[in-house]
């Protein structure tokens, strides 16, 4: 075989790996809107979550809920997006068009533009947008759950002038009341996931370690983690705003 044999072959093999992960992509993100879907139309929880929002004066904005593809992040989903409002007067004229947007894709992305902020070269803010990642769902449960979760935070930035970015203790609540609130902490989910030492505490047992990787997501927090989880923690996990009591507790 040729060299000119060897280029085609890898050419044609590329190509078709390429078409296979389009196929793939397009049917995740198929089987993920429906679960959108199923969950604005039919899970009585979302719909709450939605209609509290509204209640609150912070009406959700068209397309709030979007799936999109998350590559190798190990999250189900995640809210809002870190866009640059302001840089800070000493950097060129072409860098302080207010018309600009730096929408955060990436992990990467976001931790340039906190690095930007803690060194006095932009002001940051948090636009509501919950994305879900279209490929980590085991099933229409698993979505639901995930909607409430980045729901609770939609709830909380509403609620409250919270500054997750930066206040760490604010980034722990919120964490800590989404994964209560949310049902990811279920005896049952955690069961399935081979995380059930005992029923006695295993809810808030989950509830902590789940909030801490949250915050160890976020650089400005990551190296005291457990310690802003520690300290919110009592006061958050009883908070079950917006419902009258925890939605999962019968």
């Amino acid at each position: 075989m040729s060299e000119g044999d060897d280029t085609t072959t890898a050419e044609s093999i590329a190509a078709r790996e390429k078409q296979a992960k389009a196929e793939k992509d397009a049917k995740d993100r198929e089987t993920c809107d429906k679960y959108v879907q199923k969950g604005l139309n039919w899970n009585v929880t979302v719909q709450f979550l939605l209609e509290r929002l509204v209640q609150l004066g912070c009406p959700p904005p068209p397309g709030l809920i979007r799936c999109v593809d998350c590559g190798d992040k190990p999250a189900a989903g995640g809210f809002g997006v870190v866009e640059e409002v302001e840089a800070a007067t000493t950097l060129p004229p072409k860098d302080r068009d207010p018309s600009k947007k730096y929408c955060a894709q990436t992990q990467k992305e976001i931790n340039t533009l906190l690095a930007d902020q803690r060194d006095g070269k932009a002001k940051l803010k948090l636009l509501p947008e919950i994305f879900l990642c279209q490929q980590h769902f085991r099933d229409e449960t698993h979505a639901h759950e995930a909607m409430v979760h980045e729901l609770i935070h939609a709830v909380d930035m509403c609620r409250t002038k919270m500054d997750p970015m930066t206040n760490c203790i604010h980034m722990a609540c919120t964490e800590i009341r989404a994964e209560n609130l949310s049902g990811e902490c279920s005896w049952i989910r955690e069961l399935g996931n081979g995380r059930m030492g005992s029923f006695a505490g295993h809810g808030a047992k989950c509830v902590k370690r789940r909030a801490a990787l949250s915050v160890k997501a976020n650089p400005n927090c990551a190296e005291k983690a457990d310690e802003y989880v520690e300290a919110a923690f009592e006061r958050c996990f009883k908070d079950t705003f917006p419902f009258d009591r925890h939605p999962n507790l019968r």
